[in-house]
């Protein structure tokens, strides 16, 4: 791996001080120095990804462009690929444009997104401007008495139910939240409750399909 280092070095023409700095940074942050006397082939794909990453800012660039950064990986590689990218975006000041279909990685990254869908620009701007733009729906979750009944008042319905738990969908053009809670709460002994918003990959699903984007 270090000899593959050593000619993106020369490729890029980086100043061999810098060259060295550069290496020892990304080394001591990204844990490569017991990988770099090892043969790429013989890597496995989560320490081929940090040390594809290292590769890519040896020349000190103002942009890095990263395509599915954490597919295959398991759920420990996939957070420490994340830590990263997201420290080198705050230390180094490093623009990253970042295409994925992972929905986490996008969650847990980014400040923009650009959507896009059959080659045209379909939402340029925050992702929570996204959420509050398109999805009036929350998820509640209710843990109640056993051999109660869950209601469904206007404007929010089921999605799931396993013994005393139970998951709503609760349309906030309707009705809040907090209303919602209030009158399942004339009808359940409520023991536990979490709300929040649906994953946004059903938002994003939910507008391709509806045609609203």
């Amino acid at each position: 791996m270090r000899d593959s280092m050593d000619l993106l070095a020369d490729i890029y023409r980086v100043d061999k001080t810098r060259f060295r700095e550069n290496l020892a940074e990304l080394s001591a942050l990204l844990e490569l120095e017991p990988l770099l006397p090892t043969p790429l082939r013989q890597l496995s794909l989560g320490q081929r990804m940090r040390c594809e990453i290292a590769a890519s800012l040896l020349h000190d660039p103002e942009v890095l462009f990263l395509d599915e950064p954490t597919i295959g990986l398991d759920a420990v590689s996939k957070l420490a690929v994340r830590g990263i990218i997201g420290r080198l975006n705050r230390d180094r000041k490093i623009t990253v444009i970042l295409t994925s279909h992972d929905m986490d990685d996008i969650e847990a990254l980014t400040d923009r997104i650009l959507l896009i869908g059959k080659g045209k620009l379909l939402y340029d701007g925050p992702l929570g401007t996204l959420r509050q733009r398109y999805d009036r729906q929350r998820r509640l979750e209710l843990s109640f008495e056993a051999g109660e009944t869950p209601p469904e008042p206007e404007g929010v319905r089921v999605i799931s139910q396993k013994e005393a738990h139970v998951v709503y969908e609760v349309d906030t053009g309707v009705i809040s939240v907090s209303a919602a809670l209030r009158t399942l709460g004339e009808s359940l002994t409520i023991r536990d409750m979490n709300a929040g918003s649906r994953p946004i990959e059903e938002i994003i699903a939910a507008l391709y399909r509806e045609g609203e984007l």
